[in-house]
C-alpha cells in the first residue's frame, strides 16, 4: 500500500487494536458524547462531522494508493451518529472504490445504536457495515452513573439486541477495575447479568488505566456519594476476571479476549465452551504461576 499523498487525518487518531492493519477513514472528528470520566481519547477535540465531499476525496485518494483494501474502519469516536443517508452514501462510495471490500466497522455508542431503528441498521448492514465496537464498560447502573457513561444497562441491552436483529456483529468491551476495591462485585455481577441477557458476538476486557489528566475528575465523580475509590491491584483484577468468567452463561456463543495491552492476564477463548480452561488459567495466575504481563508492557 502506498498512500500518496497521505490521508488528511485530524490527530490524535484512535482505532481498536484489531483494526491496526486496515484502512482508517475519518468521517467524524471527536466524540459526540465525550463525557465518560475514564476516557481521554477525544478531550482535545470539538465534535463535528466531516463534509461528505472531504470524506469522498479521502476515499478516492486511498483507493489510488491501496486499491485492494479489504477492511475499512470509520473513525473517530462514533461515526454512527451520522444521518443514515450520509452513512449510506459513504458505504456506497467505499464499495465502488474498493471492489474487494470485505468489512466496514466503526465505534458506536449505545445511544447512537438505539437512536437508529432496526430497519435503518439493516440498511447499513446491507450496504456493508458488519461490525460495531461498543464500549459496555459495566453492566451495573450505579457504576455507569459514577463514570458518566450516559447510558443504562437497559440501553446497552437494547443496542446489542438491535444490532443483532439487523445482522451487525457487536464487539463489546468491559473495563476491569472500574468499581475499585469497594464496588467490584457490584460491577462484575451487573456485567454478568447484562451479557447473559444480551450477548455480543465478541467480548473483550480492558483494565482501568487513566490518563493523568483525567484522574481527579474520575475520582471526584466516583466519590460523589462518599464512597472512596481504591484502585484494584493484580490480585483484585484476577478476582474480577474469575467471577466474571464463572458467571457468564450467554444465550449465544461469545468470542472472549483479554489480550489488550492494559490487561495483566492475557486470555482468549470461546464462551461458554472454554470457560473451564480460562478459569484454570486464572487459577494458575492467582497461585503464582508467571503468567502475568510485566508492568512495563502494559498500557492504555
Amino acid at each position: 500500500m502506498n498512500f500518496e499523498p497521505l490521508l488528511d487525518y485530524d490527530p490524535p487518531l484512535y482505532r481498536p487494536p484489531s483494526e491496526g492493519r486496515n484502512l482508517i477513514l475519518q468521517v467524524t472528528i471527536g466524540c459526540s458524547f465525550n463525557h465518560c470520566t475514564f476516557c481521554s481519547m477525544y478531550k482535545t477535540k470539538a465534535f463535528r462531522a466531516r463534509p461528505l465531499a472531504d470524506v469522498f476525496a479521502d476515499i478516492d485518494r486511498a483507493a489510488r494508493g491501496w486499491p485492494d483494501a479489504r477492511r475499512v474502519f470509520l473513525a473517530d469516536g462514533d461515526a454512527l451518529v451520522l444521518p443514515t443517508d450520509d452513512l449510506v452514501a459513504i458505504l456506497d462510495r467505499l464499495r465502488d472504490a474498493f471492489p474487494g471490500l470485505h468489512r466496514v466497522s466503526l465505534y458506536a455508542t449505545p445511544i447512537n445504536l438505539t437512536a437508529k431503528s432496526v430497519d435503518e441498521l439493516r440498511i447499513l448492514r446491507d450496504k456493508g457495515l458488519s461490525l460495531a465496537y461498543l464500549g459496555i464498560e459495566s453492566g451495573a447502573a450505579t457504576i455507569l452513573n459514577r463514570v458518566a457513561k450516559g447510558a443504562s444497562p437497559e440501553t446497552h441491552a437494547r443496542a446489542i439486541d438491535s444490532a443483532r436483529a439487523a445482522g451487525i456483529a457487536i464487539s463489546g468491551t468491559v473495563i476491569l477495575g472500574l468499581g475499585g476495591r469497594r464496588l467490584w462485585r457490584e460491577h462484575i455481577d451487573g456485567t454478568i447479568a447484562l451479557i447473559n441477557r444480551a450477548a455480543p458476538r465478541y467480548l473483550s476486557t480492558l483494565q482501568l488505566r487513566l490518563d493523568p489528566a483525567e484522574v481527579d475528575n474520575f475520582i471526584a465523580r466516583f466519590e460523589r456519594d462518599g464512597t472512596p475509590f481504591e484502585w484494584q491491584d493484580d490480585d483484585g483484577i484476577l478476582a474480577e476476571q474469575e467471577r466474571l468468567l464463572s458467571g457468564l452463561d450467554p444465550r449465544t456463543p461469545v468470542i472472549f479476549r483479554s489480550n489488550h495491552a492494559s490487561n495483566c492476564l492475557p486470555l482468549a477463548g470461546n464462551l461458554p465452551r472454554d470457560r473451564d480452561a480460562l478459569l484454570a488459567t486464572v487459577a494458575l495466575a492467582k497461585h503464582g504461576q508467571p503468567l502475568l504481563r510485566p508492568e512495563f508492557l502494559r498500557g492504555l
